[in-house]
């Protein structure tokens, strides 16, 4: 070491330095000496030569001398993550402007063993503790840590020498937050060191801890991202993503579902706004991917799908296993992708239609894309299917303009059939989760394509058939996944607002089933008051936001074949209204039975208002309308009841109910659109002596008082109730 140009030492080095101290390596030696060294090759034309002297074995020493000059390369090299500090002591090196194999050793050996171990400590301190004192501490000191000016070689020297998965999670973390940064951004030459570093990390050491492999491969995925418009030489060098991981895909197991997840996890970082980045900048990323880039993966993964199929694999194997979640996934981020960047909120369901580009239509002319999902579901575990129906559900909602009429017609039918195939072999449905797909899978059926189009198709009677079975056997088991009957509801109101559309000569159907799934979802509903009282279970009443969804949707179900809806409701409120006026008659009732009673008439009410609110002015008859007329004076004759209770007892929620039944008749029936002699009236004035709409009007008032007297310390009635005095002002001349 006395042999170093003093020009360049500043300080001058001691040759004692390392010697005696505690805690003092020949590591740290090497480390300073060519940290030194490296500040001298900054400049051009710079050249200094290296005594390396091995002492290691004393009995045989041996002097080695190397030459190293100026290089315009990365002081990151991912060419020497394999070489250790001991390899540098007894091996020669020359450096030249094309090996920079040494270049990265003065940044990772700058800090010693034990700042190493300090590092160490406090990754497991801050995951692994449950003192919140000592956590808090350890966090600050990581942060100081990232933002000092040596995270990036400190880094790297946790992903070489650290012993513990944290310190490499927090390696890989730093990394992307250096990579992320807007201000003050990494050289070029840099980034494409680390990417290189990343991929050959990950490639070594196939085995690491699962949340260290993600972390890495986001890391590489942001890079790609961020740099994906950057030249060298007129070469786009963040864009060959395939090549990148070919390597891994022709090599073990371990290696292919690293692969695979690159692929996937890069797919998914492209497609999701950064916001410390401009959105425009994400958009013109996310298409130039879409059209270089994203086609040629999702071809890659269902080759790779193929070829999993046609192999007897071993899914009890977590590797085999993982390998094909990891391709599920990647199909399904490939098929998810915001393809013209409408996508705003991905909680919603609404916007359903997959904006396939017209490049993509030779594989989804060619049925053996679908085919193959459909197959997928049939031979895989309840582990792995609910992500092909996810993708399933993604396919059926392509856009319709992918194919001409003939071409949809055709997609359509093999649709069908695999969806007839599911139903017929439902073993896999009683999966929450493939329940939950399967149920969404069907909504997209005629969330994306006509009635007169599913007519047409040939197996329709039988599919529409099990569908409805499915669907009525559903609604029983209300307990069941209640998430997914959103789904179901949606397919039976879509189709039932089609009929007074359908052209075609082929039979609906509809006037047999929708009577059906009306009679199960209310009956189900009546049915689950004393289950849910008896067992002490959440309340769907609770949740205003599900039963008010639910309710516009059974609104149109019901009007469709409405004699048959409303004589079912007629038939089940007299019942339960007779039941209730029993009980409060009886002096041996008990409570139970009569809040039961209460939960029934809740839902037959609320079920009537919504029902009553389905009505459409230009499909409606002067019989639809007599029939609203019963139905309004059993709840009004029911509100008669209750308003006389007020004093010594009520019900909140079929209060809520009332109002909810108010609001709805206020909707359809009050105001100068409403026809004078329309036959409600007429039979609300035979029934209740309420002869017109003023007369009407006046029962709306009353009962507004009545809820203000009573129920004035109760917030959502209160609230509900000024609610209808302000629609009611509003709405109505006066």
């Amino acid at each position: 070491m006395a042999g170093f140009p003093t020009d360049i030492t500043v300080p001058p080095l001691d040759s004692l330095q390392f010697t005696f101290p505690a805690n003092r390596l020949g590591n740290d030696a090497v480390s300073l000496g060519l940290h030194f060294i490296l500040l001298h090759l900054h400049h051009p034309e710079t050249y200094t030569r290296i005594l390396f002297v091995t002492l290691g074995r004393l009995l045989t020493p041996s002097t080695q001398t190397s030459s190293i000059r100026s290089s315009p390369s990365s002081q990151w090299s991912s060419t020497s993550v394999s070489r250790s500090p001991a390899s540098c002591l007894t091996s020669s090196c020359r450096v030249t402007a094309d090996d920079t194999a040494l270049l990265c050793y003065p940044a990772v050996f700058s800090v010693s063993a034990a700042g190493l171990a300090q590092l160490e400590i406090l990754c497991k301190q801050l995951y692994e503790t449950t003192d919140t004192t000592v956590r808090h501490q350890a966090e600050k000191a990581l942060v100081e840590f990232t933002n000092s000016p040596d995270c990036l070689s400190k880094c790297q020297l946790l992903l070489e020498r650290g012993s513990s998965s944290y310190s490499q999670l927090l390696a890989a973390t730093c990394l992307s937050k250096l990579v992320s940064r807007t201000s003050n951004p990494l050289p070029l030459e840099q980034r494409i060191d680390i990417r290189n570093y990343v991929l050959n990390y990950l490639a070594t050491r196939p085995k690491l801890a699962a949340f260290v492999t993600q972390a890495l491969i986001q890391l590489y995925a942001r890079i790609t991202k961020l740099g994906w418009f950057d030249c060298q030489k007129d070469d786009y060098v963040f864009r060959n993503v395939i090549a990148d991981v070919t390597r891994f895909l022709q090599d073990s197991v371990e290696h292919c579902i690293i692969g695979v997840t690159i692929l996937s996890q890069l797919t998914n970082e492209i497609n999701q706004a950064d916001t410390t980045h401009p959105l425009t900048k994400h958009r013109k990323i996310a298409s130039s991917f879409r059209d270089s880039s994203l086609f040629d993966i999702f071809t890659l993964s269902c080759n790779l799908l193929k070829q999993a199929s046609g192999k007897n694999l071993n899914l009890n194997d977590e590797s085999q296993h993982g390998l094909l979640m990891q391709l599920l996934k990647l199909s399904y981020n490939c098929l998810n992708f915001d393809f013209i960047g409408t996508s705003t909120d991905e909680s919603s369901d609404d916007l359903c239609t997959v904006q396939i580009p017209t490049s993509w239509r030779s594989a989804f002319l060619d049925s053996s894309t679908l085919q193959l999902f459909f197959n997928l579901y049939h031979s895989l575990p309840p582990s792995l299917s609910p992500l092909v129906l996810s993708c399933l559900v993604q396919i059926a909602s392509v856009r319709r303009s992918l194919f001409n009429n003939a071409e949809r017609a055709k997609f359509l039918s093999h649709l069908v059939d695999g969806v007839k195939r599911i139903l017929a072999n439902p073993q896999c449905l009683p999966d929450p989760n493939n329940y939950h797909e399967f149920c969404r899978l069907l909504a997209r059926l005629k969330s994306n394509y006509q009635l007169g189009e599913l007519v047409k198709v040939e197996n329709y009677p039988e599919v529409i058939r099990l569908i409805a079975n499915f669907t009525v056997t559903s609604l029983q088991h209300w307990e069941f996944a209640p998430n997914s009957v959103h789904y179901l509801l949606s397919l039976w109101q879509r189709l039932a607002a089609s009929v007074p559309y359908v052209k075609a000569t082929e039979p609906h159907l509809l006037e047999t089933y929708t009577p059906e799934v009306t009679k199960a979802y209310i009956t189900s509903r009546l049915e689950s008051v004393h289950v849910i009282l008896r067992d002490g279970l959440e309340d769907p009443l609770d949740d205003a936001g599900l039963v008010q969804q639910q309710l516009d949707q059974l609104s149109t179900i019901g009007r469709c074949e409405y004699e048959k809806t409303c004589a079912l409701l007629v038939q089940l409120f007299d019942q339960a209204a007779q039941t209730y006026q029993e009980l409060l008659q009886s002096t041996n009732s008990s409570a139970a039975d009569v809040t039961v009673q209460e939960g029934r008439l809740t839902w037959l009410v609320y079920i009537i208002g919504a029902v009553i609110g389905g009505r459409v002015s230009f499909a409606s008859t002067d019989e639809q309308d007599a029939m609203d007329g019963e139905l309004v004076c059993r709840v009004l004759q029911l509100m008669n009841l209750t308003d006389s209770r007020l004093a010594q007892a009520g019900n909140e929620r079929l209060e809520l109910a009332m109002l909810s039944f108010f609001e709805q008749f206020r909707k359809i029936y009050i105001g100068d659109q409403v026809q004078k002699s329309s036959k409600l009236y007429r039979r609300l004035s035979e029934v209740l002596g309420l002869n017109d709409e003023t007369m009407v009007l006046s029962v709306f008032i009353g009962k507004i008082i009545t809820n203000l007297k009573y129920w004035g310390q109760c917030e959502p009635i209160t609230s509900k109730t000024l609610q209808l005095l302000n629609d009611l002002s509003l709405g109505y001349p006066y």
